[in-house]
């Protein structure tokens, strides 16, 4: 029996002309049962050019700009499919490698993570030198702070299972790009089965990625998502840590803005 697939692509204030030919092609490679843009801060002319998506594809407006971690948590808790992907709304990873990644999870890995820096990958065209660095970076430091060993953590493009993400959505905090680490720290914490897919990528110009200051809140999110894989895992330590910490999840937030509305 074929599993159902809902996508989700958070996007912020994008290129109308390359996301909706982006939504055709993901929605022709992996026929899914809905496609949600999470769509955070649209301009008036983004909405009116949004008109022309596929017919399973849904635009969330949201006035503020939430952050690729809270959006992809609000539209994966609005999924009811078997599998549950994102796609970042540049379109870097194309159709055909998202379903390769997809594709992971249907063959019986729980998460499955896409991945620019596999000796297998295509890479189209090199990122800046600085964002390259940068990025080579924090994968060596993830490697070493995370139970998880990968080539590429932030890689745009992830698939996990319904089952797999009832067990982790209620220790995800982190609202930006910090988010994919913390969900494949949290997985790992889990036992979760985590497949690592190598993917063609192009790197898109016009990024809304500043790369230094991007990669400090990401270092920053990454020591926090160690602790909070440590904590799942019953370190006693962190165990005590995380006891002083009345911060709430994603899913907690997002529950406390639909109670208010």
């Amino acid at each position: 029996m074929s599993q159902s697939v809902g996508m989700v692509v958070p996007a912020y204030r994008p290129d109308p002309e390359r996301l909706v030919p982006y939504v055709h092609a993901l929605v022709e490679a992996l026929d899914p049962e809905v496609v949600r843009v999470e769509l955070d801060a649209p301009r008036p002319e983004t909405l009116d050019a949004l008109d022309a998506l596929p017919a399973v594809a849904h635009v969330n407006p949201v006035d503020a700009r939430r952050g690729k971690g809270a959006a992809i948590t609000a539209g994966f808790e609005s999924l009811r499919t078997d599998i549950l992907a994102f796609a970042d709304a540049d379109g870097s990873t194309p159709a055909a490698s998202m379903a390769d990644v997809v594709a992971a999870v249907r063959d019986g890995s729980d998460l499955a993570v896409g991945s620019r820096r596999h000796p297998n990958a295509t890479v189209a065209s090199h990122q800046t030198v600085a964002r390259r660095y940068l990025g080579d970076g924090f994968a060596w430091l993830a490697r070493h702070l995370t139970e998880v060993p990968l080539y590429d953590y932030q890689c745009g493009a992830k698939a996990i299972t319904a089952a797999a993400w009832n067990d982790v959505r209620t220790h995800l905090y982190e609202p930006g790009f910090a988010w994919d680490i913390e969900l494949i720290a949290v997985s790992g914490a889990f036992g979760h089965r985590v497949a690592e897919v190598p993917v063609v990528w192009e790197d898109q110009p016009n990024s809304t990625v500043s790369p230094v200051d991007t990669t400090l809140k990401m270092a920053r999110g990454l020591l926090r998502s160690r602790h909070r894989a440590r904590t799942i895992r019953e370190d006693r330590l962190h165990e005590l840590i995380d006891a002083r910490n009345d911060e709430r999840t994603l899913v907690e937030q997002f529950s406390a803005e639909v109670t208010d509305d």
